[in-house]
């Protein structure tokens, strides 16, 4: 989860900085926010802006889930690659979720629009699945062999830190 609010924070500020730079129609906390108000103006209120904020982050905190467990089944490695094909992927699901959910009003229709988007949950992805593969615990990701005639090529969490239960107190 804190991976995922990490990786949200940067997609926030990159959708932030498009939406400025008039690439985008409007932010991606405004459509979000249209899923539950149906005029443009109240989605691009303070307390819409707050709304779309929430609905975000809290879909962003399941994807950050989600790519943690990805990156535990998976390894590690190619971590960057593996959150840049995962984010773009929940940001075409969320996008089109968001698409069917929210008033016409609010949803913009252009593709720059859209792709502003995509390239916003294309860095949320990276990002997460850095800080998930960078900062989670290395129980994570213990590697489970093969099969059983091959061992592990990593060490587990538990061959790699000895047991407290092995040490000898004086």
């Amino acid at each position: 989860m804190v991976a995922g609010l990490g990786g949200n924070a940067v997609k926030t500020l990159s959708d932030e900085l498009l939406h400025r730079r008039r690439m985008s129609q409007r932010s991606f906390r405004s459509t979000a926010a249209g899923v539950w108000v149906s005029r443009k103006s109240e989605a691009e209120s303070i307390k819409g802006q707050i709304l779309g904020l929430l609905f975000d982050f809290g879909l962003a905190a399941l994807g950050g889930i989600g790519i943690t467990q990805m990156l535990s089944k998976t390894g590690r490695d190619h971590y960057c690659l593996k959150g840049l094909v995962t984010g773009v992927a929940i940001g075409s699901g969320v996008t089109s979720l968001l698409s069917v959910l929210t008033s016409d009003r609010v949803k913009p229709k252009d593709a720059a629009s859209n792709l502003s988007y995509m390239l916003s949950h294309a860095l949320y992805g990276m990002t997460t699945a850095a800080l998930a593969a960078k900062l989670g615990h290395p129980s994570l990701f213990d590697a489970p062999p093969l099969n059983n005639c091959l061992l592990p090529t990593e060490l587990t969490s538990t061959e790699a830190v000895p047991a407290a239960s092995n040490t000898k107190r004086a």
